[in-house]
């Protein structure tokens, strides 16, 4: 079965606007593995570069205006769990006689991703040696297991008929981190490169550290006055 990024590339004329890249392949495996002068990105971030490529194509066919920031709040608008939100994009996008369901269909999900990279490509980047990797390597590995193990259930239901399309599904285990105070969820591996799951609540919990280290800091001084006297 063919490689649904290769079909898309292959459909969409997605292309690398970037000189210096041999083709989509070349700028993936070279992202992914840091080689090309800059930091390395991960599946996701990939994920969302081809994505977005591919809308562009799209955009561009059908003489849809695609600028940076109408492009990204769109894609981010139909990668939305908020139905309304998508569906008013939706809407818009047949408007100018786009296939909604058809193109969303083709846009891989980082599993999609990380098998081309690594299996399609046959693709490998160095270990790292960062202290952290071990964490973000068990939450990896833990997804990875989860979503064998759903794959293997989506094939039992298909064998069964009670599933009719599920040889075919595409499994995506994403691990989720959610703020205690409003509930705002981040991806994992977003939160840990950014340092925070929720900017409001981590900004005001370190304000919040900082002005109890102040108060510390004052009471100490209070008491050495206070023993100097």
């Amino acid at each position: 079965m063919s490689c649904k990024i290769d079909a898309a590339i292959d459909e969409y004329g997605v292309d690398v606007p970037q000189p210096g890249y041999d083709g989509v392949d070349d700028y993936l495996l070279r992202r992914w593995r840091g080689d090309d002068g800059r930091s390395a990105d991960g599946y996701r971030t990939l994920t969302d570069w081809f994505n977005k490529r591919l809308l562009k194509r799209v955009y561009d066919e059908h003489n849809r205006e695609a600028t940076g920031v109408r492009l990204e709040g769109e894609y981010e608008a139909l990668q939305s769990d908020d139905d309304l939100v998508r569906r008013e994009v939706a809407d818009d996008l047949r408007g100018d006689g786009i296939e909604v369901e058809e193109l969303t269909t083709s846009m891989p999900s980082w599993s999609t991703m990380r098998h081309h990279l690594n299996d399609c490509l046959e693709g490998s980047k160095p270990t790292e040696t960062a202290t952290s990797e071990w964490e973000l390597e068990s939450v990896r590995i833990a997804a990875d297991r989860a979503a064998e193990k759903a794959e293997k259930a989506v094939g039992s239901l298909a064998s069964k008929g009670e599933l009719v399309d599920g040889d075919d599904i595409e499994v995506d285990v994403d691990v989720q981190l959610t703020c205690p105070v409003c509930h705002v969820r981040t991806p994992f591996r977003e939160a840990v490169d950014r340092g925070y799951v929720c900017r409001e609540h981590a900004e005001r919990e370190r304000a919040e550290g900082i002005d109890g280290d102040a108060s510390m800091g004052e009471a100490a001084n209070t008491g050495a006055s206070g023993d100097r006297s």
